[in-house]
């Protein structure tokens, strides 16, 4: 009983891990998406880059935007050490209030 407890204990403790890295993951990459359509609206309706940037900085991320026609888009971006970054993209139609 106890060999197989201990071969068994590090399996569940890694299936442990990686399900609390993957459950972080999934809630970043809802805050980032979440932060990039703050930032998209912010951006559109001609914010500062300060604000703009501080609605994906709050997340801990970094951020890009793109001005595509009547559209701002927003890309945030954030890391997971273990496994990697996640990215989130949102658009808004410029000047829209």
């Amino acid at each position: 009983m106890v060999a197989e407890f201990a071969v068994a204990l590090p399996a569940v403790v890694a299936v442990l891990l990686l399900s609390a890295a993957a459950l972080n993951a999934c809630a970043l990459q809802v805050r980032l998406q979440d932060a990039a359509a703050d930032a998209a609206r912010l951006a559109a309706r001609g914010e500062s880059d300060g604000r703009v940037s501080g609605a994906v900085a709050a997340v801990g991320g970094s951020m890009a935007i793109d001005r595509r026609d009547d559209l701002v888009c927003v890309t945030a971006s954030g890391d997971i050490p273990p496994l990697g970054a996640l990215h989130a993209t949102s658009c808004a139609l410029a000047g829209g209030r």
